[in-house]
């Protein structure tokens, strides 16, 4: 199973690659919205992981166009701080939405269900 992750902060993407690598799970990193939507059309995701704070995100119609490419799990998450963002994402269909934190403390467990395209 291939995932997708959108982000832009180098030393977030390498630590979740690293992860990923550890568990034998295939994670491509893309730093744009045009990008993601690019490899969810080629490969078809079940998961994509949304930094929610990546320049540019429109968290509503990346979502939208996401699940137009078969995209069944997608799990968003920012800062804890930034309440009205991670608000925003439930809206707009995120399946999971957390606050980083509690995204790295998840990731080594629950990566592998996510990328199953379930909770």
């Amino acid at each position: 199973m291939t995932g997708l992750l959108l982000c832009d902060d180098l030393l977030f993407v390498s630590r979740i690659t690293g992860v990923a690598r550890d568990l034998g799970l295939d994670i491509r990193t893309v730093r744009t919205s045009d990008a993601l939507l690019t490899q969810a059309k080629q490969i078809g995701a079940a998961c994509v992981l949304l930094d929610l704070h990546n320049s540019g995100l429109d968290i509503e119609r990346i979502v939208r166009e996401l699940r137009g490419h078969g995209t069944s799990f997608i799990v968003g998450y920012g800062s804890h701080v930034d309440t009205a963002t991670l608000k925003q994402a439930r809206a707009a269909g995120c399946d999971l939405v957390l606050p980083r934190s509690k995204f790295v403390e998840e990731l080594p467990t629950a990566l592998p269900h996510w990328l199953a395209g379930a909770a």
